[in-house]
């Protein structure tokens, strides 16, 4: 016959009540993120690559590709969120300098600020971001420079790592779905991070079209990583 043990009952209220205590603490939260790109492809699945299961956070991420200019890209955020029966938690605007006019540029994160629409700008490319996973640069280049340097830099840790003599070459690829997992095998976030934080630091004036290089796509990364200070107080008041 099995021994019973019996528990006294304020030691199980106890543990009934630690036991309640796990269960509030490791309660996953549903976060809603809403990310419209000037991009159709490349920053689309570039984000839609990031994990949904984050620390105590469950993330949906709705991420459309407009491939529209850049004010015109804030109107319809501003306009997507308003009319979404779906109550957003962060919803940011991604797009590039490029070769749009500065007053464009910088009128297109004003009106994004005054409409509390986040702004993920670079100046001049989004590859900017990727670039920083290996190295710090803070002298401006064309899109084709950022996609030479990103080549040769993935391609050097390609050989590094390989056991064959002639491994296959890495060519970049605007539209590509792997571009999340390449950085993350062979680039370093964290360092992209640091990077991203570096180049802000260079800049003081607020006509952000002469800040080149620079981007914020690095405080978007932080949300999505579950490390943003700002947001995650903002879903913890809401969920209590």
């Amino acid at each position: 016959m099995a021994n019973i043990i019996k528990i006294q009952n304020h030691l199980a209220k106890r543990e009934r009540t630690k036991e309640k205590k796990r269960s509030v603490e490791t309660k996953e939260v549903r976060v809603y993120f809403l990310i419209v790109c000037e991009g159709e492809k490349t920053e689309p699945n570039y984000f839609k690559s990031f994990k949904t299961n984050v620390k105590s956070f469950v993330f949906t991420i709705d991420t459309l590709g407009e491939g529209s200019n850049t004010k015109d890209l804030v109107k319809r955020t501003i306009n997507y969120r308003d009319k979404s029966s779906q109550e957003y938690d962060s919803v940011w605007a991604v797009f590039d300098r490029d070769s749009f006019n500065p007053n464009n540029f910088n009128g297109a994160i004003e009106l994004a600020e005054n409409n509390d629409i986040k702004v993920g700008w670079s100046n001049e490319a989004f590859e900017l971001w990727y670039l920083l996973h290996f190295q710090y640069r803070n002298t401006s280049m064309s899109r084709a420079d950022y996609k030479r340097v990103i080549e040769d830099e993935i391609n050097a840790k390609i050989t590094a790592q390989s056991k064959s003599k002639k491994p296959k070459k890495f060519e970049y690829k605007k539209n590509s779905t792997e571009m999340y997992s390449i950085l993350k095998k062979y680039g370093n976030q964290k360092q992209a991070i640091s990077n991203a934080k570096k180049l802000i630091l260079n800049h003081s004036c607020t006509n952000f079209a002469i800040h080149n290089p620079c981007t914020r796509v690095h405080l978007l990364v932080d949300e999505l990583n579950g490390d943003s200070e700002e947001l995650n107080e903002k879903i913890k008041q809401k969920s209590e």
